[in-house]
């Protein structure tokens, strides 16, 4: 029987989110082999009527995972210390290495600036949001990617104190900055009206969803608007739905397992994209790359490409700022992550992390894992909180 070369394509390009360096590595061998076995067109063989050979593109001189039909470049919690007009090595780095991977579009899980202090005045803030225009989204916008974002607590922080905002001055300097530069995102939006803080918009035959997860509590209108959105025939008749938050549903960082760091009522949440078939919720502020799954809902945990990375819970390994590439499957609604330490710009392995995460408000699984491959010993694993 033939090959189905479709699938096995695709199987290679699942490898490179599963496996360690060498099994990428591999992974991309094998995809060249394939490409170079292509029997060369003659004229009865016409170049167009041909399945294309998969491509693996990435920047010079790193591992180049094969692209899928859809590729998301992710990044988040850019900032530095509070009032930073300033960012990282790293994130200037990152940022121009973004169209060598050709993504599709580049997404943010959020603080793109440093605020979140009663002590910035206004110039203060709109200063940080004019140095992100100019060394965060000018580049994106001058390479031509479509750029999505979801609201952070850095940068508008959506936490109350006796019903009223506390940091009004980040939330309206935050408005302010993308009311004027909503155009500049190039994105197909479906509803916008609260946009930056709660938006869908579709590209690509993908229904993105975000809500302003800036702090715990995720406004009961907002979760009302996201029942309706997700039903929607846009949303329903796409391919594939990702949902895009700033807090994770369940914590899975040191120093991050604390009431406020995680989102409230979590598994009501998670129960809502389960019930409307969401693929993925995407999130930072854990700063701590974790690619899991819960229930039937994958969770990208995104490290923090800027200052503070941090340790998964009950882990002593190193922290380390992090770039994920997202390639997304179309025909087998699958993706696969390709996610680099981004200050030794090699590819971390998922089998270095840990198989699960217990935390304070759930168990999380590592999206290669089944709770049924866990010893009678992890299963009953307990949580651990982190040292302050």
């Amino acid at each position: 029987m033939p090959l189905n070369r479709r699938r096995f394509v695709i199987l290679g390009g699942l490898a490179v989110g599963a496996a360690g360096t060498s099994a990428m590595a591999c992974a991309r061998s094998t995809a060249e082999t394939t490409a170079s076995a292509e029997e060369t067109p003659t004229a009865s063989t016409a170049p167009s009527a041909q399945p294309a050979s998969p491509q693996a593109i990435g920047p010079s001189g790193l591992f180049a995972p094969v692209r899928g039909d859809i590729r998301l470049a992710i990044i988040s919690d850019l900032n530095s210390a509070y009032g930073s007009t300033d960012y990282r090595q790293e994130v200037i780095e990152g940022i121009a290495m973004l169209p060598d991977w050709q993504p599709d579009i580049v997404i943010c899980g959020g603080d793109m600036v440093a605020g979140q202090s009663l002590s910035l005045s206004t110039s203060e803030i709109a200063a940080m949001w004019a140095a992100f225009d100019e060394k965060i989204l000018s580049p994106i916008r001058t390479a031509g990617l479509p750029f999505a974002l979801t609201i952070g607590n850095h940068d508008a922080s959506g936490y109350k104190d006796n019903g009223e905002f506390l940091y009004v001055l980040d939330r309206q300097e935050t408005t302010k900055y993308w009311q004027g530069h909503q155009s500049d995102t190039d994105l197909t939006f479906v509803e916008a009206s609260g946009f930056p803080f709660y938006y869908s918009f579709k590209q690509n035959d993908i229904f993105y969803l975000t809500w302003d997860a800036s702090s715990a509590s995720v406004p009961p209108e907002q979760v009302a608007w996201a029942d309706r959105a997700l039903a929607s025939p846009e949303a329903q008749s796409a391919k594939l739905r990702i949902f895009l938050g700033h807090l994770p549903m369940y914590a899975v960082s040191q120093r991050r397992d604390r009431p406020g760091e995680y989102l409230n009522q979590a598994d009501e949440l998670r129960q809502l994209m389960e019930r409307h078939n969401v693929h993925t919720y995407i999130s930072g502020h854990h700063h701590a790359y974790f690619p899991g799954k819960v229930g039937a809902i994958n969770t990208l945990n995104l490290g923090a490409l800027g200052s503070g990375p941090k340790s998964l819970l009950s882990t002593n390994t190193a922290a380390f700022q992090t770039l994920t590439i997202m390639d997304v499957f179309l025909d087998t609604s699958s993706t696969a992550y390709t996610t680099y330490n981004m200050n030794t710009l090699e590819v971390v392995n998922p089998e270095d992390l840990p198989r699960q995460i217990v935390g304070p408000n759930g168990r999380e699984l590592r999206r290669d894992v089944a709770l049924s491959d866990l010893t009678p010993e992890e299963q009953a694993q307990p949580y651990v909180p982190s040292q302050t």
